[in-house]
């Protein structure tokens, strides 16, 4: 059994076990804000670009065009999300220049 704390949003917690502290299962990285599920688009070394799309309505011309947004967030290595996995990302406290979010669960399908 591996040992990780309550983050405080239901989720499934990782199989691995980590020590790196800006993991928010076994580290003490808070999570507050706002939650959003996307997929990673691409990774590098303890990042992940997340995307999702959504549509906007021009009342101009009365229909709705599609748009994404991307954000960077912490890929913790308990977690190790690759390109093409669908995850669940919270916001927290700006890790650095680019993040303020952290993934914290993996997506089954």
């Amino acid at each position: 059994m591996v040992k990780h704390r309550n983050i405080g949003i239901p989720a499934k917690p990782p199989e691995k076990e980590c020590s790196d502290p800006k993991c928010p299962w076994h580290g003490k990285l808070p999570l507050r804000g706002r939650i959003f599920k996307g997929k990673v688009i691409s990774t590098y070394i303890k990042t992940a670009v997340v995307e999702w799309g959504y549509v906007h309505y021009l009342p101009k011309y009365e229909r709705y065009e599609r748009r994404k947004t991307r954000v960077v967030a912490y890929n913790p290595e308990c977690i190790g999300a690759k390109k093409g996995d669908t995850v669940r990302i919270s916001e927290c406290r700006p890790l650095s220049k680019t993040k303020s979010f952290v993934v914290f669960e993996k997506v089954e399908k």
